[in-house]
């Protein structure tokens, strides 16, 4: 799966995850059209000129065993991403840039090399998560699948209060599109059109992967999940985010989403 133009880490984190300008929207908007609440959900995550966040990835394991990792993400616009491992001493500098054009880039400090990742394997894990290089891209959705709306029965998005039902989407991948997923279920808030689960669906119809993103807040006037879960169902094992510090709109230089700093320290 790639878009046409970014979207973390899913985990992650594909997945930012994270933000919509707050009370932009109102809970009794008519009923919209599939496209309608798509376009609105994407515009969660690319709603600031830019944004810095700091992440803490924990990775689970079937017994329950966790890994934690530290990270660093950049974020400008829609269609420009880095992000920087800082713990622990083995995952420190391993860098994820994620440029316009479906063009993507990581740097292992051990190798002192940036490469290019190719097309084929953007849809494999990133870093051991259960995030892959497609995931932890920025993404507009609406540039890369043609939704549906289905019944509204996912519990896990439901708020409270009278905005119960949440939009449900069924994506299915525009002909254009090279993705391992046949389809994915999006759960969409009413009050807010914050994506708050996305289904993702294998090749034979079976349910892979589930992401949910819960705590949402609002920050500095953006709607923020504060958590970010992959689950990998296939595998028994899932990688939470974990937000920590955020800022908007600091004007961002373009220099910063570059090979040149993707090889700089991650401190």
């Amino acid at each position: 799966m790639r878009k046409s133009v970014l979207s973390v880490l899913a985990v992650l984190l594909a997945a930012s995850p994270f933000v919509h300008p707050a009370g932009s929207l109102k809970a009794d908007e008519p009923e919209l059209t599939a496209l309608q609440v798509l376009t609105e959900a994407d515009a969660v995550v690319n709603a600031p000129a830019d944004q810095e966040v700091t992440l803490e990835m924990i990775l689970i394991d079937d017994a329950g065993n966790e890994t934690k990792r530290g990270a660093r993400m950049w974020q400008k616009g829609s269609d420009r991403r880095i992000i920087k491992f800082t713990s622990p001493a083995e995952q420190k500098g391993i860098g994820f840039l994620d440029l316009p054009g479906s063009v993507m880039y990581l740097y292992m400090p051990a190798f002192k090399k940036v490469r290019r990742i190719a097309s084929h394997v953007t849809n494999t894990s990133f870093a051991g998560t259960d995030f892959t290089y497609d995931d932890m891209a920025a993404i507009n959705y609406a540039d890369e699948y043609s939704p549906t709306l289905l019944e509204s029965d996912t519990a896990d998005a439901k708020p409270a209060g009278p905005l119960a039902e949440p939009y449900v989407l069924e994506l299915v991948p525009r002909e254009d599109i090279t993705s391992d997923y046949s389809k994915l279920v999006m759960s969409v808030r009413r009050d807010n059109f914050y994506p708050v689960r996305i289904e993702h669906y294998s090749k034979d119809g079976e349910l892979w992967k589930v992401m949910k993103r819960t705590e949402i807040k609002s920050i500095d006037g953006y709607w923020v999940a504060r958590e970010v879960e992959m689950s990998d169902l296939k595998k028994a094992h899932k990688t939470r985010m974990v937000l920590g510090e955020i800022k908007f709109d600091q004007g961002l230089s373009d220099d910063l989403f570059t090979q040149r700093y993707l090889k700089r320290s991650a401190d």
